[in-house]
């Protein structure tokens, strides 16, 4: 029970830490980003990489939680939450993005997140049989 809980905070904090740094990346990269962000006048290639940005930290997310918990219903719970925490700043956000914006995080989010939980590798069982 305790490591299903520390996978599900591993997860939030691990979608939030890489969404952070890969932002920093696009105001590092993307031309006009920076400029942007306060008002949240993206172009389509900015939308686009946001929604971009949103995949990866939700693949990352999924892997640590996994990676944490290594099995049960972990991952499960995480991407619930996280749909919880954006449901209402997607909301308020409403106007400042096209719709299709919104479904497509919105939509994408938790079962990325299952995506990123089942790559991580387990260890194969080994099964020896015993000689009579």
């Amino acid at each position: 029970m305790l490591r299903s809980i520390l996978a599900v905070v591993a997860a939030i904090f691990t979608w939030f830490l890489t969404a952070t740094v890969l932002n920093l990346v696009l105001r590092a990269t993307l031309s006009g980003y920076s400029a942007a962000e306060p008002t949240l006048a993206f172009t389509l290639p900015m939308m686009i990489s946001r929604l971009a940005l949103g995949l990866m930290a939700s693949l990352a997310a999924g892997l640590a939680c996994a990676a944490v918990a290594k099995r049960g219903i972990a991952a499960k719970v995480a991407a619930g939450i996280m749909l919880l925490l954006f449901l209402p700043v997607h909301y308020i956000l409403w106007a400042k993005f096209p719709i299709w914006y919104h479904l497509f995080f919105l939509i994408t989010l938790a079962p990325t997140m299952l995506i990123g939980a089942t790559l991580v590798r387990r260890p194969a069982v080994v099964r020896t049989s015993a000689t009579v």
